[in-house]
């Protein structure tokens, strides 16, 4: 149903998503080899050493179900640290027990001012989550689909003017989270001036790598 295997990448296998699971963010546990998955339609799975088919970890946390779950990275401790980038859910960041008495639990972390993209762990068990402050509807209804989104960006269009058709503002922000979702660290370009539509951040010897959906290149920024 899912691969028949053709490349997806060059097929419409968007028309299957919601059944096959769209898979956004990917972590190996390097102790046991589990894979952990951040699926957009199925929330936090986990797949074993063997392979085979994916076990849903998380669908719901406080009652509420996860619909956009986008990355996710693993704590020192084991844990895991999840993000949700849907509207109707207010851009959280979530936290999955895989040990100790509250394992098999999911709880709400923090709450976050946009939407949030890539999570990335430091040396120091804290958290970089990059955060779009501006989605607009438009962005958001391209996220939720798949077809239009394809044929969005395959307009013979600069990005830049793709950009201003959808509303977007180049306000970006990445935070830095401790385990317990205390903010320990905020830096904005209101203007995008260095930065626009920040993804990603990793810190590495006293650096951050900022990777970015709005240029070819990677920043570098010294931390702290």
């Amino acid at each position: 149903l899912c691969a028949r295997s053709v490349d997806s990448t060059t097929s419409k296998q968007w028309k299957h998503e919601k059944w096959c699971g769209r898979p956004l963010g990917l972590r190996f546990n390097k102790d046991g080899g589990d894979l952990y998955i951040a699926d957009a339609y199925y929330g936090l799975l986990v797949v074993g050493p063997g392979g085979g088919l994916a076990t849903p970890l998380a669908t719901h946390v406080e009652g509420k179900q996860i619909l956009f779950a986008n990355d996710l990275d693993i704590h020192k401790n084991g844990s895991i640290f999840f993000t949700d980038t849907s509207r109707k859910y207010n851009r959280v960041l979530m936290k999955y027990w895989v040990e100790g008495p509250r394992a098999g639990t999911t709880e709400l972390v923090a709450h976050l001012p946009g939407f949030p993209d890539n999570v990335r762990m430091n040396d120091r068990g804290q958290f970089w989550v990059a955060i779009d402050c501006c989605r607009t509807q438009a962005q958001e209804i391209l996220v939720h689909n798949p077809w239009m989104r394809s044929l969005y960006f395959r307009l013979p269009i600069k990005m830049k003017i793709l950009a201003r058709i959808m509303g977007m503002k180049m306000y970006t922000v990445i935070s830095l989270f401790d385990e317990n979702g205390e903010i320990v660290e905020v830096l904005e370009d209101r203007k995008g001036v260095v930065m626009k539509l920040v993804s990603e951040v990793r810190e590495v010897e006293g650096k951050l790598w900022i990777g970015t959906v709005a240029h070819n290149h990677i920043a570098t920024l010294s931390y702290p």
